[in-house]
């Protein structure tokens, strides 16, 4: 049962982030702590317990930031470096919780994982390597948390590659999608707070632009969405909002939401 559950956003950028390396164009230079944006990911907190959707390069950071002291496990939506980059640095949490890290993927993540982090898996492990507990998943079974709370994969895609989207409750985290299929969007019905990704306003062949993000949102119907996964070319922040409509607004990071 899930007596309170409040979602942060760790990160809303792309790959690249905002700014990017060596950009000129008025978003990077922007001065607005908006349109400053780390690789996406998102902390949820759910009856005291801290789980995070992919951790990324900047996960050493996003972890500082916030000042999380727990995490209970890691979700991961796929196996691209902007999303998988972090896990190193569960080690901290190891250190001082004197516990494993819970992490739940499918199969192409695991064998990611393992080939990226073979010495966290090794037989004989070096000294102060994370320590995981990987637990498998796909999108035809829900799953549990160590916590009881229930958790629906939903398969969607990037491009030709599946990625794992996740709903818990009333709320779901879509990212690095570009399509979806029938099957998989039924998963999304009575979804009151969605998470998804709008790259720019341009097509793209593996991210929903922002016409396409509208498209899925409106047929969802939340009562509120949050867009992620925000490209330098989409827009300044503040140029975002004024575009949407009035339950629709880009995620910015930082931003916490109070769902229960």
């Amino acid at each position: 049962m899930i007596e309170s559950f409040s979602v942060t956003f760790l990160g809303t950028g792309t790959s690249q982030g905002v700014p990017m390396i060596a950009c000129e164009c008025e978003v990077c230079k922007s001065s607005d702590p908006h349109d400053k944006r780390l690789r996406s990911s998102v902390m949820l907190t759910i009856n005291g317990h801290n789980y995070v959707i992919d951790a990324g390069p900047d996960f050493r950071y996003q972890m500082l930031r916030e000042n999380v002291k727990d995490i209970d496990g890691i979700l991961f939506t796929h196996e691209h470096k902007d999303h998988t980059a972090g896990l190193d640095d569960v080690r901290p949490f190891n250190y001082f919780t004197k516990k494993d890290i819970q992490i739940y993927c499918d199969d192409l993540v695991e064998k990611a994982l393992r080939h990226d982090y073979y010495y966290a898996f090794a037989e004989h492990k070096y000294p102060g390597v994370p320590k995981l507990d990987l637990i498998s998943i796909d999108k035809d079974h829900r799953f549990q948390l160590q916590i009881g709370v229930e958790v629906q994969p939903i398969q969607v895609m990037h491009y030709k590659l599946p990625i794992t989207a996740y709903r818990i409750g009333d709320f779901a985290y879509i990212t690095d999608c570009k399509t979806i299929a029938d099957e998989e969007r039924e998963k999304l019905r009575g979804v009151k707070v969605m998470v998804c990704n709008a790259l720019r306003r341009e097509e793209h062949i593996s991210h929903m632009n922002l016409q396409q993000a509208l498209e899925l949102i409106d047929w969802v119907k939340p009562e509120n969405a949050y867009l992620t996964h925000i490209s330098h070319a989409f827009d300044k922040h503040v140029n975002i909002e004024k575009e949407l409509p009035s339950n629709v607004h880009p995620a910015y990071d930082g931003l916490k939401l109070i769902l229960r």
